[in-house]
């Protein structure tokens, strides 16, 4: 697991299959800084002649992704602040969304609030059984506004209200894998990257052409969300100012 403050990302393409691998300390969770490396990576993978599939990972053997850092949503001071924050998952969202190559997300572990909307804006999930799911923002304060088109658009609404309004509990993966987040889970993270692989090496088989129109095809009635997102990262921005969340955060800290 990298050491390293604002985390790690690295970026490459073998056998037709780009690899992006993005690490944090913090339980795999994303400064503004990192966030803004995974957007260009994606786009810049979906623009690469040599990659007809993407897999997306984390490091290590425990969380998938803690979300945003929560170090630097205690730093927010003002409103310009707060929403350059929250765009970050959103940019990260719609390079997903725009990206012409299909995304694999390999889910090894625990997965909360923006790690879920990174889980959601892939095209197909594979995870073990500790990929458990949880959407926290309301006990802080805010909400899961920016990722909630993701998480809707996957599992539905009723599924992202369970998740929301629950929000200090826990779902599983297999809840998860009923609601449709993940398409299969397995027992251990070996029989995880075997399968990750096969896959991968499966749909790097396939005619490019036809794999970049499934993606026009299944991300349909989706152009809004350009804006729609960064309207969402407004309002989360105006919310963690509040003495409510500032509060809570404090709490949290401690």
């Amino acid at each position: 697991m990298t050491k390293r403050s604002n985390g790690s990302l690295y970026v490459h393409t073998e056998n037709k299959i780009g690899i992006i691998e993005f690490g944090h300390p913090a339980s795999n969770s994303f400064p503004s800084t990192l966030l803004d490396r995974l957007e260009k990576a994606i786009l810049q993978l979906s623009d690469d002649e040599a990659t007809y599939v993407i897999i997306l990972k984390s490091e290590g053997d425990r969380a998938f992704c803690a979300g945003a850092s929560f170090d630097e949503l205690m730093s927010i001071t003002d409103l310009d602040e707060g929403k350059r924050f929250f765009s970050g998952f959103a940019k990260v969202i719609n390079a997903m969304r725009l990206c012409k190559k299909p995304i694999i997300g390999r889910i090894q572990g625990k997965t909360v609030g923006g790690g879920v909307g990174l889980a959601s804006a892939c095209d197909y999930c594979l995870a073990t059984e500790a990929a458990s799911i949880k959407l926290s923002e309301l006990t802080i304060g805010i909400g899961p506004f920016v990722i909630e088109p993701a998480v809707s658009r996957k599992i539905g609404l009723s599924g992202f209200e369970t998740l929301a309004w629950d929000a200090s509990q826990w779902k599983t993966a297999y809840w998860a894998k009923e609601q449709g987040l993940y398409a299969r889970v397995f027992s251990t993270i070996e029989e995880l990257n075997k399968e990750v692989q096969l896959f991968a090496e499966k749909l790097a088989s396939y005619n490019p052409q036809a794999l970049q129109e499934m993606k026009k095809i299944a991300w349909k009635n989706t152009n809004h969300w350009e804006n729609l997102l960064l309207e969402r990262a407004a309002i989360s921005g105006e919310l963690v100012l509040s003495e409510f969340t500032k509060n809570a955060l404090a709490k949290f800290k401690k």
